[in-house]
């Protein structure tokens, strides 16, 4: 899948080392979080798209941190899969099948996760997908069917935790969205959606500011996730290419977008609403005045932050 931190020049650094320490200190099965442990004990969080990829390291991540997750997504056996994982780290855990899609099967999860842990306190609105095509042989239900997930599907979860509980209570939502800016060639149908959700987004901040409810978007760039192999065989060879338009010269990690997520989540955050958090080795910065160089050197400042034990390498990369 294409997949928008802290910023300044040390802090990058600052994050490394305290990644180190963890790894030194916590066994290799275990999720090495920058932030802190039991951050968000006592919390729930609603992850969709939680059965691979993103969502998956996501959910990893915040269950490293004390919080309970509910996972959601279209493949019971890929819920099944995850929750089995983070059962084995002693956390609490439901699954729940859910097409986002379909409104009355939203309105019923988003109860169900209110039945099972009694409190929702932060949505990670994740699940969505494209396949490529050019705009002109683009089916009307292929188009439908990618903006309903990109942009609907998202609408729907975040309106129903807001109805549910977030209006009442408080609370984070962050839409993942995807780097769309200056357009998105060969995948039109979700440029359009992404785009119309950073606009939700920010629409969604100020109608929903009063209620103590944030909302943020994080846009992925081009990410190592296990998505990049379900791509067909004629995408492959640009896929492999992609790495060199990259000013940072090379694909992110799902870790690398987990921490822009749970940071948004976080209380360090509290100010920060209406915002979209880029995580794309900065490739819309990119000009045809000034393309993406070779690097000079190694830096530990760019160095690929691996915090999550159980991702894979997508084949199609290996195979560059």
């Amino acid at each position: 899948m294409l997949h928008c931190g802290l910023t300044g020049q040390e802090a990058p650094g600052i994050l490394l080392s305290v990644a180190h320490y963890y790894a030194l200190a916590m066994p290799l099965t275990d999720y090495r979080s920058v932030f802190r442990p039991g951050l968000f004990a006592g919390r729930v969080v609603l992850v969709t798209g939680g059965g691979s990829g993103i969502g998956r390291c996501t959910a990893h991540e915040l269950t490293a941190l004390g919080a309970a997750v509910a996972l959601a997504g279209r493949k019971a056996d890929r819920l099944e899969t995850v929750a089995a994982e983070l059962h084995d780290k002693d956390t609490q855990v439901t699954q729940h099948p859910l097409d986002i899609r379909d409104e009355e099967a939203v309105q019923r999860v988003v109860g169900e996760v209110l039945r099972a842990h009694g409190r929702l306190d932060a949505v990670v609105n994740n699940a969505g997908g494209q396949f490529t095509a050019a705009a002109e042989s683009l089916s009307l239900n292929g188009w439908e069917a990618v903006v309903r997930t990109n942009l609907s599907g998202g609408f729907l979860v975040a309106r129903e935790a807001y109805r549910q509980f977030l209006h009442a209570h408080g609370g984070a939502i962050v839409n993942v969205i995807a780097d769309m800016w200056n357009g998105m060639p060969g995948m039109v149908h979700s440029g359009a959606a992404r785009a119309g959700m950073l606009n939700l987004t920010e629409s969604l901040a100020a109608e929903w500011a009063r209620s103590g409810v944030r909302v943020n978007a994080v846009a992925p760039g081009w990410i190592a996730s296990s998505g990049l192999d379900r791509y067909p065989p004629e995408t492959i060879a640009q896929m492999r290419r992609l790495h060199r338009v990259v000013p940072l010269r090379r694909f992110g990690t799902e870790a690398e977008v987990s921490a822009a997520i749970v940071f948004l989540l976080s209380p360090a955050a509290a100010f920060i609403t209406g915002s979209c958090i880029r995580v794309d080795g900065g490739v819309p910065n990119a000009r045809h005045t000034w393309p993406a160089q070779p690097m000079e050197h190694d830096s530990d400042a760019t160095r690929p932050f691996d915090a999550f034990p159980l991702a894979s390498r997508p084949r199609v990369l290996d195979e560059s």
